[in-house]
């Protein structure tokens, strides 16, 4: 289909931007990569009046090391992704998960804070961002703030963001040297949506879990932080029980609907069998135990 009429604006500074999204509030649309907001536009689900296309925002771009904290700006896209040396170095999962994303097209245009902003629960990186205690930097008229991810995520395409606000950057806490990691993505297709998906981050200290976090995409209206799951294996060795009791807390915390993907019931069986999968992956790459 073709998208409604629209106005098009495309600012050349983050001012300049946040500027016309507070003017135009409901009406106005932030224009990253394109690959949530322009399929919506075209099947009238989103009809905005004016779109603010973000393209030629340089300084949202680009991944950093900033004191203990990754920066990634908010219009990295996802092959930046998997092409950062820091990144493969310091947080390997982001390379992973962004692997999992749709094509290598859509890999090139599509940008990382795109991804994690407009509340679809479909999107990879949101679940991934939560296991890493990730937090986004919001930007709008009166300044900028800083929110959790685990915070920021209210319901399906529902966020903390106002419309006048815009995602400036990502920054997260650099996990430890030998931190385990696992995403595990059960798909139709390659580059489809998942079916169900877990992410999990493991510290382990002699021989114990002493942390974990695991996360799940595309299993409720919202990413989910299951942190059932993580108390299941934090103090055990991560053996066969530990990962047993945490793949029932995932598939209990999940809430999938019944669509194309599947029944509800087949998702939530399947949340459990990625969440075994994804601890037993990122207990094989921890070092420390």
């Amino acid at each position: 289909m073709i998208p409604a009429n629209f106005d098009y604006h495309r600012p050349g500074s983050i001012d300049e931007a946040i500027a016309l999204l507070d003017r135009f509030g409901d009406d106005g649309k932030a224009l990253a990569g394109g690959h949530s907001l322009i399929p919506m536009m075209k099947l009238r689900l989103a009809q905005p009046a004016h779109l603010v296309d973000l393209q030629a925002l340089d300084d949202l771009r680009g991944i950093s090391q900033d004191g203990g904290d990754i920066r990634l700006g908010a219009l990295t896209t996802q092959d930046e992704v998997l092409g950062s040396d820091l990144l493969a170095t310091a947080c390997p999962i982001l390379a992973e998960a962004a692997a999992l994303i749709a094509d290598p097209q859509v890999r090139a245009c599509g940008t990382i804070g795109g991804n994690v902003a407009n509340g679809d629960p479909g999107n990879d990186m949101p679940a991934i961002m939560m296991a890493l205690g990730a937090s986004y930097v919001l930007k709008g008229p009166g300044g900028a703030r800083t929110v959790a991810a685990n915070g920021f995520y209210n319901g399906f395409y529902d966020t903390e963001m106002a419309d006048n606000e815009l995602l400036t950057e990502i920054r997260i806490p650099t996990p430890p040297a030998g931190h385990g990691y696992s995403y595990q993505k059960m798909k139709r297709k390659v580059g489809d949506y998942a079916t169900a998906a877990t992410a999990v981050i493991l510290v382990m200290e002699g021989g114990n879990c002493a942390r974990a976090t695991v996360t799940l995409t595309n299993l409720a209206d919202t990413p989910l932080n299951v942190e059932a799951a993580a108390q299941a294996l934090v103090g055990t060795a991560v053996d066969a029980g530990a990962i047993s009791a945490a793949a029932d807390a995932a598939m209990a915390a999940s809430d999938p609907a019944s669509d194309l993907r599947g029944p509800a019931d087949f998702r939530k069986h399947m949340a459990r069998v990625m969440t075994a999968r994804a601890i037993a992956e990122a207990r094989s790459r921890a070092k420390g135990g």
